[in-house]
């Protein structure tokens, strides 16, 4: 790896941007207006990589249908990121905990503050993946935004070894990453706006990149239908009343139709919305959805033509 001078000379996230200069001199409403036109490049920064975050969904998609897992590694920033896309999983599409994990060099207080040297050792990234029993099911990716963070490659190393899937993730061309990785997404941002601070540009691109991921994941497995968050668990009155709505948006059914049926469901409304769309019952509901990968779409689609 380079080091000091010449390491920080290689990577474009770390170079001064010429549309900042002289920044500090400039009215707030001046500052806000630079900022806002960098941020505008990153989702077409994103739009180039379209067929390379298409491969890795595939991937993530394939392994979670093999009951293996997706596991984000990343130090600082990105690995904020990575925690906070895996938390934000089973409230929003009724997944286990366990099946989208983030590690972050640091462990849990680097959630909160720096940890000064956490991502500095591959030996600290090895551990960290070997705890979570890695297996080649499972699929690993490496956020980091320099490409160049030890903990990141010492995990994506040990993730490689067992067979898994690796992903690195990066916002410079010649991320170090790269070289530990079966699959990349690289994601130009261009210079940061205050220079070296990637939890601007380069931690947007990647937040945005990870809610594709997993967002598009989902849906691949039928935890959604039309726009619909359909595969939440009613586990307390909110959700409950929550759960009853999505099936009335769902078919169009009136509110009593949705209460009976959601009952008769057994309290899951994704086959509740079969059953109304339909006019079936429970097991035929169920047995419809098993055989077209729980995704109602294509339930109802075979069902009519049944």
């Amino acid at each position: 790896m380079l080091n000091g001078l010449d390491y920080l000379d290689g990577l474009a996230t770390e170079q001064p941007n010429p549309k900042s200069i002289g920044i500090d001199k400039k009215s707030t409403r001046e500052v806000l207006e630079i900022i806002n036109k960098e941020d505008r490049k990153v989702p077409a920064a994103i739009e180039r990589e379209l067929e390379s975050i298409a491969v890795v969904v595939d991937i993530v998609v394939d392994s979670f249908r093999k009951g293996g897992r997706l596991i984000y590694v990343g130090a600082g920033t990105s690995g904020r990121l990575g925690v906070l896309d895996a938390a934000e999983c089973p409230p929003t599409f009724g997944t286990s905990p366990v099946m989208v994990q983030g590690i972050i060099a640091g462990g849990k207080e680097a959630l909160v503050k720096a940890v000064e040297g956490a991502e500095d050792k591959e030996s600290d990234g090895q551990r960290a993946l070997d705890q979570k029993n890695i297996s080649e099911r499972d699929v690993v990716i490496g956020i980091t935004a320099s490409g160049h963070a030890p903990f990141v490659i010492g995990a994506m190393k040990r993730a490689k070894e067992v067979g898994a899937r690796v992903v690195a993730l990066s916002c410079n061309k010649n991320s170090k990453i790269f070289s530990y990785a079966q699959y990349k997404i690289y994601i130009d941002v261009g210079s940061e706006i205050i220079t070296g601070s990637t939890r601007m540009k380069s931690g947007t691109a990647q937040k945005l990149v990870l809610n594709m991921i997993t967002t598009v994941s989902m849906i691949k497995l039928g935890k959604v239908y039309n726009n619909l968050m359909v595969d939440l668990v009613p586990v307390n009155s909110k959700l409950i009343r929550r759960s009853k709505r999505l099936i009335r948006l769902a078919t169009g059914c009136d509110e009593q139709t949705a209460q009976k049926t959601f009952k008769e469901s057994g309290g899951r409304p994704k086959t509740a919305i079969v059953m109304v769309l339909l006019g079936m019952g429970k097991t035929d509901a169920e047995r419809l959805l098993e055989e077209n990968e729980g995704r109602i779409g294509l339930a109802v689609d075979a069902g009519k033509r049944r």
